[in-house]
């Protein structure tokens, strides 16, 4: 019974011990959570974005949206007037050549593209309010045309022929397949690329071939994937032109 009567009392002040602990634990949230609601309420206090800017870069001879990559692509500077120094803000053009930006503040700024497809555009001073459009014409470094891209068997064959409209050379061409549409040279599974190094006639055919059969590991017979051909010309930063993409159920 002594035993007992000793080792209950034991428990007793370790009870104490954890209440106390506990006690202060609680105190401890209280006033980190008082922080944390004080902390939100001071930003609360803070104006939240008020204005969009969206828009379309589109090729001024065909009035065509110009086709990018997602990742590595066209990005558009922006530069908010009325702070020094300022931190420029980037905005990345989807695959068809659309942007939108909806968390921009209402202001002046100083647009300009840049890593872009096409021939470098004037910056532009725009102020941008609730919603602002604009969009960019441009003259894209080669234009992709009559792509055709068709299953035979197992093959997946690409034609096309290139229109550039700069003397360098164009350096690559390619055929890209991934189980995205938002395939390209930076997002795919299988690729089909020749290192070209010159420049080419308008009339000129190009054919490029992926045979699913050779590429079992990543191209599932059944499954559906997206197939696009693009070219790169040989200019510092230049970025693909492509022609749209195309959804093919593989055999």
């Amino acid at each position: 019974m002594l035993a007992a009567i000793a080792k209950g009392g034991k428990n007793t002040g370790s009870m104490r011990h954890l209440k106390t602990n506990y006690v202060r634990m609680k105190r401890l949230l209280a006033i980190v959570a008082w922080a944390v609601l004080a902390s939100a309420c001071e930003l609360d206090n803070y104006d939240a974005p008020n204005a969009q800017l969206s828009g379309n870069i589109i090729d001024a001879e065909t009035n065509e949206l110009v086709q990018q990559d997602i990742i590595r692509g066209t990005t558009i500077k922006l530069i908010e007037h009325g702070y020094d120094p300022v931190q420029p803000q980037y905005l990345r053009v989807k695959n068809d050549g659309t942007y939108a930006n909806t968390l921009l503040f209402a202001n002046t700024y100083t647009i300009q593209p840049e890593l872009r497809n096409f021939v470098q555009v004037e910056e532009q001073e725009i102020q941008i309010g609730s919603d602002t459009k604009l969009d960019f014409r441009v003259q894209p470094y080669i234009r992709v045309k009559e792509a055709s891209i068709v299953k035979e068997g197992t093959k997946i064959v690409a034609t096309f022929k290139l229109q550039q409209t700069v003397p360098e050379v164009v350096s690559r061409i390619g055929l890209y397949a991934d189980a995205e549409p938002i395939v390209g040279e930076p997002i795919r599974d299988v690729a089909a690329e020749v290192q070209l190094g010159r420049t080419v006639d308008e009339d000129e055919t190009f054919t490029l071939v992926i045979d699913a059969a050779d590429n079992r590991a990543v191209l599932k017979s059944g499954n559906q994937y997206f197939f696009r051909v693009g070219a790169l010309i040989n200019v510092p930063e230049a970025k693909f032109n492509y022609a749209p993409a195309v959804a093919i159920t593989v055999d």
